[in-house]
């Protein structure tokens, strides 16, 4: 048995300033940068129970870069939940240190990521999978 949730909704650009200008703004949230994780710009508060944030894409528009939303799924088992979402037709993209990024069926990205959350808070609100 594993346990996974969603946890995180990632607004991805190649123009993470003013991205995280306009989305802090739009959701009420002052935009902070994440220490030691340059890439992201969190947007605390901004939908309650999800960690929010922009990332910065390092490709250039037509080579990956394109703008889109993302989400995470965090997981106490990355193998169980990766080879879970793929049974359902997702196909994995890559790998980057513990995350696994996935295509869904319908075009959408997603990340298979291990448990970043609070314990008490993720085995409250994560599913349980056989």
């Amino acid at each position: 048995m594993h346990r996974s949730r969603l946890s995180t909704i990632l607004f991805d650009t190649t123009e993470p300033e003013a991205a995280a200008a306009f989305w802090s703004a739009a959701l009420g949230t002052e935009a902070r940068p994440v220490p030691g994780e340059p890439q992201f710009t969190s947007l605390p508060g901004a939908l309650p129970g999800l960690v929010t944030a922009v990332q910065r894409l390092d490709d250039a528009p037509g080579e990956g870069g394109e703008p889109r939303v993302h989400v995470d799924i965090e997981t106490d088992d990355l193998d169980a939940e990766t080879d879970r979402l793929k049974a359902l037709g997702a196909v994995e993209l890559s790998r980057w240190l513990d995350c696994r990024t996935l295509r869904a069926p319908g075009g959408h990205v997603l990340c298979v990521i291990p448990l970043h959350s609070d314990r008490a808070e993720f085995e409250a609100a994560a599913t349980a999978w056989e």
